[in-house]
């Protein structure tokens, strides 16, 4: 299972990316009708601010994955291998904590705007699909958090 979990962290990682190119080529093209065409595009603001929440969470469990958080070690490299994993449970627990939380609001958010079948004021574009992939990818983040917390609990100390 983990590798299929793995599998789709890496896909959500890649589709962030994708959103990032898109709202550069957009926001280039917005600079440009704006400066030398001078008409400028009022749905490149929206859209790109829309498309934020997206890419925001997109690469989250990427991260975890390839453990790019920053850290201080400077305390925990001084603790035995047992105050090491007790360290790194917590600080999973909290991660866990934290995608549990933003996971269901953004959940929440997704349902609540299909279901009111709102819509951006300038794009009138569904608000729910601007919702989604955020809220697919922070359940997809609870969800290795989880699998990675197991991990670490179930590998002896030493070997961390």
């Amino acid at each position: 299972m983990i590798r299929h979990v793995e599998r789709l962290v890496v896909w959500l990682a890649a589709a962030g990316a994708c959103i990032i190119l898109v709202q550069m080529v957009w926001i280039s093209y917005g600079v440009f009708t704006r400066y030398a065409l001078n008409s400028p595009d009022r749905m490149v603001t929206e859209a790109t601010a829309l498309l934020l929440f997206p890419v925001a969470f997109a690469g989250l469990a990427y991260a975890l994955r390839e453990d790019a958080y920053p850290r201080v070690t400077m305390l925990t490299d001084r603790l035995p291998a047992k105050g090491r994993k007790i360290v790194a449970l917590v600080n999973l627990a909290l991660m866990l904590g934290v995608g549990m939380f933003l996971a269901t609001a953004a959940g929440n958010a997704t349902i609540r705007a299909f279901n009111s079948g709102s819509s951006s004021e300038i794009l009138l574009w569904p608000r729910w699909i601007f919702w989604a992939p955020g809220a697919l990818s922070l359940i997809v983040f609870t969800v290795y958090a989880v699998l990675r917390l197991a991990r670490v609990a179930l590998t002896p100390s030493e070997e961390l």
